[in-house]
């Protein structure tokens, strides 16, 4: 028989009133008895006595015991987490940055206070992909993990090469549908996806990254030079995290744009939808296809969580508990297209080989072979309006 949830909600957006929209359809043996928000005079479609401002008055409820937490404050939400695990209640967030930034110590806190905190609404929206690292590939050697992780950067880029948009149009449609926020900067800047790529990591090899030392690009230096390159090759762009082990147990992560040729799984991937690869030793290839964005979906992957806690379900971070002795690394070779004016800084950025050159009135490029370090190292040299780098198959 599942255990009763007496639910605590902090945050009632899009994807809290998605979860409210779904839950209300079912009979899942759950009460949400309050909700905690920011601003009290906005007009709700609830009754107001299920509103307050004050976290005291879901974190000091005894009869709550499960916490859900959508709220976009990482610094935020890791207080209420913290708090809300060490005093028993099990915790479900989808807050990528929270989780990416602070998961070890919070493995460390469910361990100590025999709590759970869920979060597979963190990760692809509505894939479950948390759960199957978790589960279907516990025993398994994975060579690698990507996709699309981003569902606002993938519908731009969608516009633009599907619909002939520019940049910018691509870019307001995004804004204008609710895919991307005013500030794009957390999505098309690739931080969104590498955070979700930190927590992927630690499911898929057993290690504990911070999301500072992981590599991202993102597409909003973009320019139409690069698009037409990629259409010349019978490419498409798009923003990929990689996980991939390397020969001697290192793994190494970045966040770059990618020309996907036609017959990779990523090409058809489109809109807000997110992908998934899975390349494994023993079940071979895998892929997941989901939207990454919206209410309902999100709500979804939300709602799987909260009802496996109804069966007392943890993540057992087995493959960290099983010491495997993989460490993170930079130690890799990338091949890339790189689009530059200023030709001094040629200079400054070290290729491994030159393979080719391009010069026209407008535009320059070069594609070459440069290690994974030297473009952490340079990235502020290379992440500039005038520059646009993305790796090639």
């Amino acid at each position: 028989m599942s255990e009763k949830l007496t639910i605590g909600m902090f945050g009632f957006g899009v994807v809290g009133q998605g979860l409210y929209d779904i839950i209300k359809t079912k009979d899942l043996n759950l009460e949400i008895k309050k909700f905690v928000i920011k601003n009290a005079d906005k007009k709700r479609s609830l009754p107001a006595e299920l509103f307050t401002t004050d976290a005291d008055d879901i974190l000091n409820d005894p009869q709550i015991n499960t916490i859900v937490e959508l709220i976009d404050d990482a610094d935020a939400a890791f207080a209420i987490t913290k708090r809300a695990l060490e005093s028993g209640k099990n915790v479900v967030s989808a807050n990528k940055k929270m989780v990416a930034s602070h998961l070890e110590e919070l493995a460390e806190i469910q361990q100590k206070h025999g709590t759970s905190l869920l979060y597979e609404g963190a990760v692809c929206g509505s894939i479950p992909i948390i759960r199957n690292l978790e589960e279907y590939y516990d025993n398994e050697l994975l060579h690698s993990v990507s996709g699309i992780f981003n569902g606002s950067s993938n519908y731009i880029l969608s516009k633009i090469f599907n619909e002939n948009q520019s940049y910018q149009t691509a870019l307001k449609d995004a804004q204008d549908l609710g895919f991307a926020e005013t500030d794009p900067t957390l999505d098309v800047g690739g931080y969104d996806p590498k955070f979700k790529l930190a927590i992927v990591a630690s499911h898929a090899y057993g290690i504990y990254v911070n999301p500072d030392d992981i590599l991202n690009l993102g597409i909003d230096t973009l320019g139409e030079a690069d698009v037409r390159y990629a259409r010349e090759k019978n490419y498409k762009i798009k923003l990929v995290p990689l996980a991939r082990e390397t020969e001697d147990q290192k793994v190494v992560l970045y966040v770059l744009p990618r020309f996907i040729q036609k017959g990779d799984l990523l090409y058809n991937v489109e809109n807000e939808y997110n992908g998934v690869v899975v390349k494994a030793a023993f079940a071979d290839e895998q892929f997941f296809l989901g939207k990454g964005a919206g209410g309902h979906p999100t709500g979804s992957a939300v709602l799987s969580d909260i009802t496996a806690l109804r069966y007392g379900y943890k993540y057992e971070y087995k493959k960290h508990l099983e010491g495997q002795g993989v460490s993170y690394s930079a130690d890799h070779e990338l091949r890339v297209y790189f689009r530059y004016e200023d030709e001094d800084l040629l200079e400054k950025i070290q290729f491994n080989q030159v393979l080719e050159r391009f010069h026209s009135a407008d535009h320059k490029y070069v594609i070459g072979t440069i290690a994974l370090q030297e473009i952490i190292d340079k990235r502020d040299l290379i992440h500039h309006q005038d520059n646009f780098l993305a790796e090639l198959p």
